[in-house]
């Protein structure tokens, strides 16, 4: 099953990274957060990716082409045009579709643009958050439901504390509870060909017409996460992220053990 990365928006609230680099290579523990995303979904058998590029696309590119060459100790021979590695990184064996879908078409306009490359069911998510979602059960839950379409719905932490009064006294300060906020949708949607029909253009936002049409149609399912999500949209998030990963108390870190 494919497994797509959207990977081509702007990051412009993270624009102190993403003035020189895409948004799905900041680094987090020194890793990029695209491989992070990737490696979660490998650790469940499914390492056949389409990440759609966009914006700094050539970046990525690079990136993979060179993935494994530029972490090792090298002899370049430059008369036979021959580069040995030295120390061998270890092979992912993931197949990587790397294609480019515009600067300025939007989610749903990227899921379209890659209709040639899927070959029945496949999976999409955003290329700027992680989770501890369990991918296996959550495959499992499409393909009981039947329907053309599932997204996974999280609860984002709170950004404030929840302040309660007696008058003008407090009496209880929680701070950011992780069920402060109401249902949305995380990405790590598990999507039927048909989807497509209901993507129009290049303009249409996923989150938006096609998944409120699929809902009217009653094609679309939740699958609802309780634990860990976290996207990367400011400085502050990225900061958190690399709190977790540098502690070792990375939720979505699921292939270590293995």
């Amino acid at each position: 099953m494919k497994v797509v990365i959207l990977a081509g928006g702007l990051g412009s609230r993270l624009s102190e990274e993403t003035i020189s680099k895409p948004k799905p290579l900041v680094e987090i523990g020194g890793r990029p957060i695209i491989w992070h995303i990737m490696k979660h979904y490998a650790a469940h058998g499914y390492d056949d990716f389409l990440v759609a590029l966009g914006y700094k696309g050539d970046m990525i590119k690079q990136y993979f082409a060179g993935y494994g060459t530029l972490a090792s100790d090298l002899t370049v021979n430059l008369g036979a045009s021959k580069v040995i590695r030295h120390t061998q990184q270890p092979d992912e064996g993931w197949n990587i579709g790397l294609i480019d879908t515009g600067l300025h078409t939007h989610t749903g306009g990227r899921i379209r643009r890659l209709a040639p490359h899927y070959n029945g069911t496949f999976m999409a998510t955003y290329g700027d958050g992680v989770a501890d979602v369990d991918i296996t059960r959550l495959v499992e839950f499409h393909r009981n439901h039947g329907k053309l379409a599932t997204v996974t719905a999280v609860r984002p932490p709170a950004r404030f504390g929840a302040i309660e009064f007696d008058g003008d006294q407090i009496t209880s300060f929680t701070e950011k509870p992780q069920t402060g906020e109401g249902w949305i949708n995380g990405g790590y949607c598990v999507l039927e060909p048909e989807v497509l029909e209901y993507i129009e253009s290049d303009d249409m936002d996923f989150s938006n017409e096609p998944l409120a049409k699929l809902a009217k149609d009653g094609e679309l399912m939740a699958y609802r996460h309780e634990t860990f999500w976290q996207c990367m949209d400011t400085l502050r998030d990225k900061e958190l992220l690399e709190s977790l990963w540098d502690g070792g108390n990375a939720p979505w870190n699921n292939w270590s053990n293995q």
